[in-house]
């Protein structure tokens, strides 16, 4: 068994969204932007979820 299938989901899907990330051939800075819209909505659904 490998480190990565004993590894947390979380790091589980890191892996797999660097992957899909690096398949797209786009610029870093294009990558970092859209990882960061996602991060907001993710903390924006988060918080409406503790409401």
């Amino acid at each position: 068994m490998s480190s990565l299938e004993q590894a947390p989901d979380h790091v589980k899907l890191a892996v797999d969204l660097i992957l899909l990330l690096e398949q797209q051939n786009l610029p870093a800075a294009t990558l970092l932007a859209a990882l960061k819209l996602v991060v907001k909505d993710t903390e924006n659904k988060l918080a409406g979820a503790l409401e």
